[in-house]
């Protein structure tokens, strides 16, 4: 075989892995971030979650057993309402 195709073979096999391999770098990469994003979220949902045992074993039980009566530090948490538009195209 000559040199010519034996480049052209190997820019036919190695052309298209090493241009899929820009963008898998790049994914890699913003997925390091993405994964030192998701721990930090994760940290502090433990913090909450630690603070929130620490109150309820602090809270004294009910003679009879069952479930403590919720207090208002106690009160389910609830999500923001984002006030939408509510025009529709006809």
């Amino acid at each position: 075989m000559s040199t010519t195709s034996d480049l052209i073979t190997a820019a036919v096999l190695f052309g298209p892995g090493a241009l899929l391999s820009i963008p898998v770098i790049t994914s890699q990469r913003d997925a390091k971030a993405d994964s030192a994003r998701v721990q930090a979220v994760l940290a502090h949902s433990a913090y909450e979650r630690a603070v929130l045992a620490e109150t309820e074993q602090d809270a004294p039980a009910p003679p009879d057993g069952g479930q403590p009566t919720p207090t208002p530090t106690q009160a389910p948490r609830l999500a923001a309402v984002i006030d939408l538009d509510t025009r529709r195209a006809a």
